[in-house]
This record gives structure tokens, C-alpha cells and sequence, in this order.
């Protein structure tokens, strides 16, 4: 028990400040010292919190112990804290990790297909499918569609790797997406797995799970207006 608690505090920790730290690259001018400073920090922040995340999803499902007594739902506490915060946190790590290497290799997109980042396509992918058939089969459609949602993003970004030539700039759309899709991975963990310590009443509520969601796809929907809408100016002004 000793060996989860410390796992669950050091979640927290590293959570609290990529939670935090993940803002302020919005908030500030894209590129700038802050921007670059402060985005490194939040994302290396949730990779470990993912990692933790991961380590006690194993344990979970795998320890000695039974965790979380006052859930008479076995079940579902293997689907909630086992199958669905080893996706999550997997996610998370992939997302962070594509979303920090787009800009590192801006110019070097083919060095994606590197084994380390495929591998990680694949181990998303396989606790996904996992995800979605296990929540399937407890009668918990969110984990399916939250599964999809990875499944999609995953898909995306290997056209963008694989894809035979791609603009000089599709690399900075690539890198905001995967890092808004960090925050709603990391914040759905944070709304659905942590919630249930609080209210577990309510820890399948459509609308608290759809709050991360809405935020992201809202933030991406507004940068890609103002990247195509200055793209748009752009042209006009060399007619």
C-alpha cells in the first residue's frame, strides 16, 4: 500500500504542474521564451504524470491489494482505474511526446518514424482497443468513444508522418493539436478517474467528461480560424 500511496502522491505533484503549466503557452506569445519555457515544463510534467498513471493502472489491475474498497463495482474499478487510466496515460504521454518532437524536428519530419515514436503509436493503440472493448462489455459507452477519440488522433498524425510531402508550416498545426489533445487527456483523467474519490456518484456524468472536450476541439477550432483567416489576409495582400 505504501509503494501506491507514494506512486499516487508523485501523480499528483507532476499533475498539479503540467495542469498549470499547460495555460500559460496559450496565453502567451507563440514562439516567445515563455511560450517555449513553460510549454517543455507542462508537457514533461504530464509525461511523468502519465507514466505514474500507467504504473498505477498495472498495479490496479495486477497488485496484491484492493484498492478502493468502497467500490463494490469490481468491474468497473478494473475499467476506471485499470484499463482506462492505462489508456489515458499512455495518451497522454504519446500526445506530449508528438507534440514536443513536431517542433524539435520541424524541418526532420521523416525522423517520426523512428522506432521509439512508433512503438508508442502502437502501445496507445493497443490500450485503446482494450479500453473500448472492455468498456463494451461493462456497459460503459464513454470509455468507447473516449477510446475512439485516441484511436482518430493516432490516425492523424501517422498520415502527417507518413504522408509522401507536406507544407514547410503543417508542423506547427500538428504541434498545437497534439498538445491541446494532452490537456483534454490529462484533464479527463483528472474529471473522470479522479472524481470518483469525491463524488463517485458521478463519475460517468456525460457532461463532466465532455468538459475537457469541449475546451480543446474550442481551442483548436479558434487557432485554426486565425491561422486561416491570416493565411486568407496573407494571399489578398500579394494579389
Amino acid at each position: 500500500m505504501h509503494a501506491f500511496t507514494a506512486l499516487v502522491v508523485l501523480h499528483v505533484m507532476a499533475g498539479a504542474v503540467g495542469l498549470i503549466s499547460f495555460w500559460i503557452p496559450i496565453a502567451t506569445h507563440k514562439g516567445g521564451p515563455s511560450h517555449r519555457r513553460w510549454g517543455r515544463i507542462g508537457a514533461r510534467a504530464l509525461m511523468i504524470a502519465g507514466a505514474l498513471a500507467v504504473a498505477m493502472a498495472l498495479l490496479s489491475l495486477y497488485g496484491p491489494e484492493k484498492r478502493l474498497p468502497m467500490i463494490r463495482d469490481r468491474a468497473l474499478f478494473d475499467g476506471l482505474f485499470g484499463w482506462m487510466m492505462l489508456y489515458l496515460g499512455l495518451l497522454t504521454i504519446s500526445f506530449a511526446d508528438y507534440g514536443l518532437s513536431t517542433a524539435r524536428l520541424r524541418q526532420q519530419r521523416l525522423r517520426l518514424r523512428a522506432a521509439r515514436h512508433q512503438l508508442l503509436f502502437v502501445a496507445v493503440a493497443a490500450a485503446a482497443i482494450k479500453c473500448a472493448v472492455y468498456g463494451g462489455s461493462i456497459g460503459q459507452p464513454l470509455m468507447v468513444l473516449v477510446a475512439a477519440i485516441g484511436l482518430i488522433a493516432i490516425a492523424t498524425q501517422l498520415t502527417h508522418i507518413w504522408r509522401r510531402s507536406v507544407d514547410h508550416r503543417a508542423y506547427v498545426a500538428e504541434h498545437f493539436r497534439a498538445l491541446i489533445g494532452m490537456g483534454i487527456s490529462a484533464y479527463t483523467a483528472f474529471l473522470s478517474v479522479g472524481l470518483i474519490r469525491l463524488v463517485p456518484d458521478h463519475v460517468f456524468n456525460p457532461v463532466i467528461w465532455a468538459i475537457p472536450s469541449i475546451v480543446g476541439v474550442s481551442l483548436i477550432a479558434r487557432y485554426t480560424l486565425v491561422v486561416n483567416g491570416g493565411s486568407f489576409i496573407s494571399r489578398r495582400a500579394r494579389q
